[in-house]
């Protein structure tokens, strides 16, 4: 399932995504999202102080936000707290 499909996904599909999404975030290494990065391309993770339903959007630049996804529309929910 990939994220450019959530306006279509139904509540329990994805809440199934997010939680598969946790469980890869876990078994990551980070290469591909380094690789993501030297590309010019943010990556998309969590830590354990993430709020519920939140996410960091890390951009190249080192700068991260905090969005969610509300019917596959990403929204920032702050630019500062993700530091």
């Amino acid at each position: 399932m990939k994220l450019e499909n959530l306006e279509a996904m139904t509540d329990v599909e994805e809440k199934v995504f997010w939680r598969m999404f946790d469980v890869r975030i876990v078994r990551d290494d980070g290469a591909a999202a380094r690789a993501h990065l030297q590309a010019g391309r943010p990556v998309y993770y969590r830590e354990d102080s993430t709020p519920p339903g939140l996410i960091i959007k890390e951009f190249p630049d080192g700068r991260r936000q905090l969005v969610r996804f509300i019917d596959g529309v990403e929204q920032t929910v702050d630019d500062t707290a993700a530091r």
